[in-house]
């Protein structure tokens, strides 16, 4: 009598579960050595741009030799990726979508029953993008477009630098939010960090009158996502929040969210002021505001 062997069925959840399994390279690193390796590049990233600034091309080529020699950028995008994984729970975007979602809540905050409305997908451009599986892809809230100096996606993500990005001729081309979720500490100097956000201006859009009635468009069209490690703003020898509040102001944006954890710092800044007036008056230079051996080097300046 032949018995015949019982096959073992896959089940179709286990194998759709497979397809999200992170890649063995990524499961690897471990929390420690992304971090060493983030902060690692960091390093090197300043000490490069101020030997580049002093005129000093020998110690800058020994610089980007020593960058290269780590893995380069996409080292540092794959140790980033990992930080910002799903099993480690740092998916900064996250904020953004549950802030969002509260504002598109069908009560009030007084838990009176708002009105209903049509809501248009917030068109989103992405600075910095390392995935297009993240929450704001999944949440059905965005049509974004994701950019990253060195995509990891060529499909879905354009590499592409913000800094020469064409500037938009319309609305349609502009966008409703920008995300630049730990992409300011990743710029090597105070001055590139000042350009970029002055640079998120033109590429945002106008408010539509068809919307002004919306809490929560209002709160959050147009706006700019700002993430920075928590050290930048609470530990900086030159940046504190409220100079920060400042530069933002300067630039024609008004505080609308903040939430503050452990290792990030979480803003949502509405561009309330005509494109054309935002950044013309205000300049803000590297001034120490926070005394102290202890305290970082981080700042953003407006020239």
């Amino acid at each position: 009598m032949t018995v015949k062997k019982k096959r073992k069925r896959t089940s179709r959840k286990s194998a759709l579960l497979s397809h999200h399994k992170p890649s063995p390279i990524l499961a690897s690193l471990s929390a420690k050595v992304s971090r060493t390796l983030i902060r690692n590049h960091h390093q090197l990233q300043k000490q490069r741009a101020r030997a580049i600034a002093d005129g000093n091309p020998v110690a800058a080529d020994t610089l980007l030799a020593q960058i290269e020699a780590q893995g380069g950028l996409k080292s540092y995008q794959l140790a980033s990726a990992k930080g910002q994984s799903n099993e480690r729970g740092g998916d900064s975007s996250k904020v953004l979508v549950e802030w969002l979602q509260e504002g598109l809540s069908p009560f009030g905050g007084n838990g009176t029953k708002r009105q209903p409305f049509d809501r248009p997908l917030l068109r989103m451009l992405e600075v910095g993008s390392l995935s297009a599986t993240n929450t704001c892809s999944r949440s059905r809230l965005f049509n974004v477009i994701r950019i990253d100096l060195n995509s990891r996606d060529d499909k879905r993500i354009l590499q592409q630098d913000f800094m020469q990005r064409p500037l938009p001729n319309s609305d349609e081309e502009r966008f409703d939010i920008i995300s630049l979720s730990l992409v300011l500490n990743f710029l090597p100097d105070s001055a590139s960090r000042g350009d970029m956000l002055r640079r998120t201006v033109p590429f945002l859009r106008s408010l539509p009158e068809t919307l002004q009635t919306i809490r929560s468009f209002t709160e959050c069209s147009p706006s700019l996502f700002l993430v920075l490690p928590a050290p930048c703003v609470v530990n900086s020898r030159y940046l504190d929040e409220d100079r920060l509040k400042a530069i933002m102001e300067t630039l024609g944006y008004s505080l609308t969210r903040r939430k503050m954890s452990s290792k990030l710092v979480y803003y949502l800044w509405t561009h309330t002021r005509p494109r054309e007036q935002s950044g013309t008056k205000g300049v803000y230079r590297k001034v120490e505001v926070n005394p102290g051996k202890s305290r970082n080097n981080f700042s953003i300046t407006l020239e």
